[in-house]
């Protein structure tokens, strides 16, 4: 695939809230970027076609639900959406996949992060399954020390699957192997999921910061945010089966007691406020277990909630 295509992601039906779409990410000039990413590196061909490949379409489409117009008052951010701002908010589209080599969509994946950053813009990155993380943080590699912050109902550490080592049961472990991540905060974990005890005792020994949905619910979300160091730069990663199926219905392994959608938000905005956020994913959703579009409407409303406060704290001025 030529570079000009691992550039040039494909356009969505819709763009999410109508914003401009920006298709050329070689020129791109904008504050805020939505990127969608329709697979990672898959175990196999069922993950290219399967239904979280349709989330980023789906969530676009939602958004124009979760936020009847930009004009309206929000009560979340305590005003509109760009309180009064002149913010360039884009929607990149789809990065294209290359359908003779599945591999290709991760190398595009990361070129397209790498160009959105070169235009000064915050990434906002709608999935697809959890192995996206992997190349978007790669494209990360001149900007660290990052903190990594993952909401999810699942560790996400094994090494390998099928010889494939970049899949959606392996970012945090390759998200730990890179450089410039120097902290993981794993934040709602519960049930079960791929861990076995080897691979908890990796994160464990990597230190990495695992906040059990127990924890979350008992304490609260500022005493997470307590624990997480200020003046940082963070990526967040939301797995939707992070979140309480109330709110969340659209996955493929839900569990009881998750984070709560208010939970979430005072995550994202808490970060926001702590230091630098510098892009954030939502992954996982499937959008044909949905009920009545609540998930995508839950996901459009956490993108609205970064960007409100990301506005609001001047990344933008």
């Amino acid at each position: 695939m030529s570079t000009e295509l691992t550039t040039k992601p494909k356009q969505s039906a819709a763009s999410f809230l109508n914003f401009e779409c920006a298709l050329d990410l070689n020129s791109l000039e904008a504050d805020i970027a939505i990127l969608g990413i329709p697979h990672g590196d898959p175990y196999t061909i069922d993950e290219v076609a399967n239904d979280q490949s349709r989330a980023p379409h789906a969530v676009r489409q939602a958004s124009l639900v979760a936020c009847k117009s930009l004009e309206r008052w929000d009560f979340d951010l305590g005003g509109t959406l760009f309180d009064g701002k002149a913010i360039r908010a884009v929607d990149c589209g789809d990065v294209l996949a290359d359908p003779r080599d599945l591999t290709q969509q991760s190398r595009n994946a990361e070129a397209a992060v790498r160009c959105i950053r070169a235009g000064g813009a915050l990434p906002i990155i709608i999935g697809g399954d959890h192995g996206i993380p992997v190349p978007v943080l790669r494209a990360y590699g001149a900007e660290g020390p990052i903190i990594v912050v993952q909401i999810d109902a699942h560790l996400d550490w094994v090494d390998h699957k099928s010889g494939v080592r970049e899949g959606y049961s392996s970012p945090m472990r390759r998200a730990s192997e890179m450089a410039h991540v120097t902290e993981l905060f794993q934040i709602g974990l519960r049930n079960q999921g791929s861990a076995t005890a080897a691979e908890v005792e990796a994160a464990i020994a990597y230190g990495a910061n695992l906040i059990t949905a127990e924890e979350l619910h008992d304490g609260g979300a500022q005493a997470v945010l307590d624990r997480i160091p200020d003046d940082a730069k963070y990526y967040i990663t939301i797995d939707a089966d992070g979140l309480d199926p109330s709110v969340m219905p659209a996955v493929a392994g839900p569990a009881p007691g998750g984070v709560t959608y208010l939970q979430a938000c005072k995550l994202i905005r808490g970060l926001v406020g702590k230091g630098e956020v510098v892009g954030m994913d939502i992954v996982e959703i499937t959008p044909s277990r949905d009920v009545n579009d609540i998930s995508s409407i839950t996901a459009s409303r956490l993108m609205l909630n970064l960007i409100g406060a990301a506005v609001r704290a001047g990344y933008f001025d």
